[in-house]
């Protein structure tokens, strides 16, 4: 039997978001309301970081140098933060280029996305930017990740499709369209089935693409639930976060689908993890974080 608890970490109107396993075995995650990074170690209390109010902290990721890194959408920068609270900002080449999802890749560089600009960009641990424009305007690239194959994926909510971009001197960008008009895919992460799973927002799908572009959906039994973001746990299971549903879903590679309802009403679940105790952590912008353990 799967419980649920909620963890208090925030006010109710600060918007927990995103939300990460450090490498220090903290929970990391952003309030993109009030501008401010927190960090929980599972049963203590919450250490709050904060930056300019203003800045919008969105996606959080797990950097190659032990740090965490994270997008700052409304200051349009990249934010770095030690696990000792040590906080360096980037400015960004491309003004109002609202960046989004982040992900470390596999050269060493931080990726990420500019939803504003429809640029992917690429910072070094150093802070050298490198953006690298789509191919088509509008997209409104999303969450990214690191795939199986080497390359960046990530999503394109306006365009409908996923993208992946390659790694290393020339970068090569593809896209790939979704079968359901209006799908509005957002968050994506690898699988352990070598492909990459998405959610799709507006169809009420999770969705799933293999290296070759193959691409594969699953209807959840409530198509009105907007699934908003997806994480792989080491169980072999997918799980993700039913933004209108107020529920925790998971699905397995063969597509078998469960749900778990939130305890308290319209929470607003985004972001999920598997944490360092080995549950499942997502954030809720009521101010709290869920729990989910077996």
């Amino acid at each position: 039997m799967t419980t649920v608890e909620e963890n208090p970490v925030a006010g109710a109107d600060e918007g927990p978001y995103a939300i990460v396993t450090g490498p220090d075995g903290a929970l990391w995650y952003t309030l993109v309301h009030s501008g401010r990074i927190g960090r929980l170690i599972p049963g203590r209390q919450p250490t709050i970081h904060q930056l300019d109010p203003d800045c919008g902290p969105t996606i959080i990721a797990a950097g190659p140098d032990d740090a965490l890194w994270f997008t700052e959408n409304r200051a349009h920068r990249i934010g770095r933060i030690t696990t000792d609270g040590a906080v360096r900002e980037f400015a960004l080449p491309t003004a109002e280029c609202g960046p989004f999802g982040i992900a470390a890749g596999p050269d060493g560089a931080l990726w990420f996305t500019q939803t504003n600009s429809d640029r992917v960009g690429r910072i070094t641990p150093q802070g050298q930017v490198t953006e690298f424009p789509l191919p088509t305007p509008g997209m409104f690239p999303a969450a990214i990740t690191a795939g199986a194959d080497g390359a960046l994926w990530f999503t394109l909510n306006a365009g409908n499709a996923i993208g992946r971009i390659s790694v290393g001197t020339n970068p090569a960008i593809s896209l790939y369209p979704l079968p359901t008009e209006a799908a509005a895919p957002v968050g994506v992460t690898a699988g352990p089935d070598g492909a990459i799973w998405f959610v799709e927002i507006g169809a009420g799908q999770i969705g799933r693409i293999d290296t070759d572009g193959v691409i594969t959906e699953f209807p959840l039994p409530d198509r009105a639930a907007r699934p908003h973001a997806i994480t792989a746990g080491d169980d072999g299971t997918l799980w993700f976060t039913e933004w209108g549903a107020n529920r925790i879903g998971a699905i397995t590679i063969d597509g078998v689908i469960t749900t778990h309802e939130l305890p308290t009403a319209w929470s607003e679940p985004h972001g999920i993890t598997q944490g360092p105790d080995g549950a499942i952590w997502a954030a809720l912008e009521i101010g709290t974080l869920a729990r989910l353990a077996a």
